[in-house]
């Protein structure tokens, strides 16, 4: 009886001293993602569909983590039109993969 309460106890403790910081992960790779976004948006401006693949596929892979350490429906949205982006520049259409990072931006930085 008693080895239960120790172990509850411990199990309880763990968890009121990690949870706070699972919001800090996700906020840390919602910045990352926007910092990345930034960079796919900057290089599709400038007609570079590969570069801006490149930056979205970091983005995405913070959003994800964000998404998986918190969820929030911004970060989803942002997941959504991130892929759109990758999948966009790998047609080669900077333009239109950058509209798709442009509104990922706006999701993710609702997200914050």
């Amino acid at each position: 009886m008693r080895n239960g309460f120790i172990v509850a106890f411990l199990g309880f403790a763990l968890a009121f001293f990690l949870a706070p910081q699972a919001g800090f992960a996700a906020e840390d790779h919602v910045a990352e993602a926007i910092t990345h976004t930034k960079q796919a948006i900057e290089h599709g401006k400038m007609g570079h569909a590969n570069v801006l693949v490149t930056h979205a596929e970091q983005a995405l892979t913070h959003a994800e983590a964000a998404e998986k350490a918190k969820s929030n429906k911004h970060v989803a949205e942002a997941i959504t039109h991130l892929k759109a982006a990758i999948s966009t520049g790998k047609k080669d259409d900077a333009s239109g993969a950058t509209t798709h990072a442009e509104e990922a931006l706006k999701h993710l930085e609702m997200a914050k």
